[in-house]
């Protein structure tokens, strides 16, 4: 696989996850809700950033079945026609607060504290190298 296709695929799967990571908490705030619900109430929550076509979240809510994260089942929608509703079961909520604390400890990094220690680690690798700059230039 050439690496700008791995490059995809990785994005994909970030893609994918953080959609099951939303159906996942939509379905916790809300209850059972139908595909088209899923979709709407996501768009709205991100003020239209987010543009979800329903394949898109029926991909989703496949994997997430198949994973036993939700359950579903038959019922009828506001308008009277035959709709399915999807329901968070006990694992897929363990899975939410696992996917929820991940997010929240990767999204709380101060990215200024980041900087500040590679630009100090790096001061001190300069400082402790036994080489000199023209070492450093000639080699490449």
């Amino acid at each position: 696989m050439s690496k700008e296709k791995n490059t995809e695929a990785q994005k994909s799967e970030v893609l994918q996850g953080t959609l099951d990571l939303m159906v996942l908490k939509v379905l916790d705030a809300l209850g059972p809700q139908h595909g088209y619900g899923i979709a709407r109430r996501i768009e709205q929550v991100s003020e239209q950033v987010l543009q979800l076509n329903e394949g898109t979240v029926y991909t989703s809510l496949l994997r997430l079945q198949q994973r036993k994260w939700i359950a579903s089942e038959w019922g009828a929608s506001e308008n009277n026609r035959k709709a399915k509703y999807y329901s968070i079961t006990k694992s897929g909520r363990k899975q939410l607060a696992l996917e929820t604390e991940n997010w929240e400890r990767i999204a709380g990094v101060d990215c200024s504290e980041i900087v500040e220690r590679i630009k100090s680690s790096t001061r001190r690798s300069r400082r402790t190298c036994a080489c000199s700059p023209s070492d450093m230039s000639a080699r490449g």
